[in-house]
């Protein structure tokens, strides 16, 4: 499981084989949770108010990227 992004206290992975829609996990210490890369919306679990605003201000710059690296890791032929 790729980490594209580590932050203060948590880090942003793709997952490869994993489900749609497309989103990243968010994980820290104490929390995991879901997020839509088109959306940017919590899909499950939990999280700090401070994690999910730094995550999604840093995957609101890379949408585009985030895709990419979704659809690398999980279209399947």
């Amino acid at each position: 499981m790729p980490t594209v992004h580590r932050c203060d206290g948590f880090r942003i992975d793709i997952r490869s084989r994993d489900h749609n829609p497309p989103h990243f996990h968010m994980i820290g210490p104490d929390f995991h949770a879901l997020v839509s890369i088109r959306t940017l919306e919590v899909l499950e679990g939990t999280y700090t108010r401070k994690a999910l605003a730094e995550a999604v201000a840093w995957a609101g710059q890379r949408t585009d990227a985030l895709m990419s690296e979704w659809r690398r890791l999980n279209e399947r032929d």
